[in-house]
Parts: structure tokens; C-alpha cells; sequence
């Protein structure tokens, strides 16, 4: 386990530009130029930025621009080495660097570090078809993860992204076996450890990055309030928070989806930095069985990962929406967020530099 790996966060506009290109692609060139040990591009369905203009897939006039998430993690001398080269070429949106463990090739039993004890969030680097068998590894991993208990796992499928350098992006013809998926997982730290090694088994060359968070809610129930953050630490540095919160499609309050619900809320109501909606397609949460949309189904039925990021000062206010949203239905987590850098035309605010905060 490398305990020395950043995850690199971007977020932007499917239409944002370079000088040679669209910013999507002038990323995953610089990801794999790289060769980091993973990297995917995901399309976002809903969100806004600092500015709150709303972008939705749901109209046509608001979908030409639709959110992107890419996400690339390594080793930390790695990702810092091309820090320079990718603020050259993206000027707009938001940028985040987070603390990570790496687990790659053979994993057998794993002891936690004390902080990953009270919850930890364990993503799953995948290709679209590989298979567990005859099984979809998705599928299988998701199976394996419900009945170890763990409290949820959302399955997101990317449209570009890097293995080892190499590059692997959806096409309109052929059968992108290799398009990269991440599975995010959320449970309690000895359930996490106790599941890793049998996952391991299951895949050839797994990928794996385990991350401290705290669950606030779980189906309707308040299990604790974010963490109270100051703003810097003792040297300073700018701290930022993030919430995510795990809800289906089909979970609703008022007659809306609640990730919409959520997001229309935070826009009027708040000075929220920015949230996005990223949909998946197979997953679970708390005791409902993995599940994802089927034939003949009229109300989609997957599931919807929603990301709140703000400064802590104002992550309270977007908290207690965001509690009352999900007073039925939903898992919502915190998290700590040691470096973020927000872009516009006529500013930058933050900066990359990881601050250090014990909580």
C-alpha cells in the first residue's frame, strides 16, 4: 500500500478550450503522457459553478455544456510533476488535490491506518468489460461489497481516461472494452480492510485507492454532522470540505429526484462553490440490493452521485438542505479537502499547496 499518492480533481465545461483543442482531451493527453497509474473522464448529468449558472442534460439549451469530472491518481512526486503543465492549459473551473493510499497488484490482508478507522471510501478502477467470469466485474464487485455490508457502492462509467499510460476512450463503433469504470465504495474501516484481500482475488491487476471519510446520514438517519474545519491550518493554507451524497434516480421529495432537488436548492439558497451530479449505472445503498436500470422499467432506477465543494465556513449551511432533502432516502458523506484552486477569467482563488489539519 502507497501511502504517498494525491488525487487529482478537475471540474469544468465539456465545451471548455485550449489553444489546441477541447480541455478534455489536452487533460487525458497530459494524463498519459504521464502514465499514471489511472485516470477517467466523467460526463456529468446536472451542476453549477461558482458563477451558478445551471447546466443540466435536460434541456436542450442548458445540456451544450454539461459538467466534466476527471479524476487522476499516482504516487504524489507524479501528480505534482505535471501540476505546472495542467494549469497552463486549464484556466477555468476547479481544481482539488486530496490525500489517497494506492493498493495495486497483490493485495492480501491490509491494516488500516488509525484515521481510515471510523469510515473509509474505497474507489475500484476498472475496464467497462472486464469480467469476473462470466460476470461483469462491476456486478460482481458490487454483489461481493452488499453482503460484506458495506453502507453503499455507485459504479460510474467514464468516456476517456489512462491504465499505465495507455489511453482508452468510448467510440461510437466498436465495443470499448476497455473504456475505464470506477466503483465508489463507502463503509466502516474493518469492513473496508476485512473485503480487500477477496477483492483482490477477484480481479487481474486491481487498482485501488482507499480515502478518509465520515458518513453524516444513511437512509433518513442523522449519524453525525460534518466535520467542523477551520479554514486554514496552522501554517495558513486554505482547507476546503466536500459532501457527497448517494441517492437513486428514482428517490424522490415533492415529485422531483432528489440530486435534482438538491442542486436546484443549493444554486438559490446558498453561496455554494459548486456541486455536480454524476449518474451511474449499477449500485446499491444501505440494505436495498444492487441494482440499475432493466428493460420494461418505467422510472430509471440507478444510481446518482452528487458532490457539494465549499469552503467549511459555509459547508454547514449547505448541509442542513442537503439533511432535509434526504430525510427518507439517501447515504451523505464528509470529507476533508487539504488543497483547491477555483478559476474563472477574471480571478483565481486557493491555490495547491496541501495543507495538514489532524481531526
Amino acid at each position: 500500500m502507497n501511502d504517498d499518492c494525491l488525487k487529482l480533481t478537475t471540474y469544468f465545461g465539456e465545451r471548455d478550450r485550449t489553444e489546441d483543442g477541447l480541455l478534455a482531451d489536452e487533460l487525458m493527453n497530459i494524463y498519459g503522457g504521464h502514465r499514471l497509474a489511472a485516470s477517467i473522464m466523467l460526463r456529468g448529468a446536472e451542476g453549477f459553478g461558482r458563477l451558478h449558472h445551471l447546466h443540466t442534460d435536460r434541456q436542450l439549451t442548458s445540456s451544450e455544456d454539461l459538467p466534466v469530472v476527471s479524476i487522476a491518481v499516482d504516487e504524489r512526486a507524479r501528480i505534482e510533476s505535471m501540476l505546472e503543465l495542467l494549469l497552463q492549459v486549464k484556466r477555468r473551473g476547479l481544481i482539488t488535490l486530496e490525500r489517497a493510499r494506492l493498493l495495486s497488484g497483490e493485495i492480501g490482508q491490509v491494516q488500516l491506518p488509525e484515521e481510515l478507522g471510523e469510515a473509509t471510501k474505497l474507489t475500484i478502477y476498472i475496464g467497462r468489460q472486464q469480467r469476473v467470469y462470466r460476470t461483469p466485474a462491476f456486478v460482481a464487485i458490487c454483489d461481493l461489497l452488499y453482503r460484506h455490508g458495506i453502507a453503499g457502492a455507485s459504479v460510474l462509467l467514464g468516456v476517456d481516461g489512462t491504465r499505465s499510460g495507455r489511453r482508452f476512450r468510448a467510440k461510437f463503433f466498436g465495443r470499448n472494452a476497455d473504456v475505464p469504470m470506477m466503483v465508489i465504495a463507502v463503509g466502516a474501516g474493518d469492513k473496508i480492510a476485512a473485503v480487500l484481500p477477496e477483492l483482490g482475488g477477484l480481479l487481474h491487476e486491481p487498482l485501488m485507492t482507499l480515502e478518509r471519510v465520515r458518513v453524516c446520514k444513511r437512509d433518513g438517519e442523522l449519524l453525525a454532522e460534518p466535520h467542523e474545519l477551520p479554514g486554514t491550518d496552522e501554517h495558513g493554507m486554505a482547507m476546503w470540505q466536500k459532501l457527497m451524497i448517494y441517492t437513486s434516480h428514482s428517490a424522490s421529495q415533492h415529485g422531483r429526484p432528489l440530486h435534482l432537488e438538491i442542486v436546484h436548492r443549493l444554486q438559490r439558497e446558498t453561496e455554494a462553490a459548486g456541486a455536480t451530479v454524476l449518474r451511474g449505472i449499477w449500485g446499491f445503498h444501505g440494505d436495498h440490493a444492487p441494482h440499475g436500470d432493466r428493460v420494461f422499467q418505467v422510472r430509471r432506477h440507478v444510481p446518482v452521485c452528487t458532490v457539494v465543494i465549499d469552503r467549511p465556513d459555509r459547508i454547514a449551511h449547505s448541509f442542513q438542505i442537503i439533511d432535509e432533502i434526504t430525510s427518507e432516502h439517501g447515504l451523505v458523506t464528509s470529507e476533508m479537502v487539504p488543497a483547491a484552486q477555483a478559476m474563472s477569467e477574471s480571478e483565481t482563488r486557493g491555490g495547491l499547496r496541501l495543507a495538514r489539519h489532524q481531526f
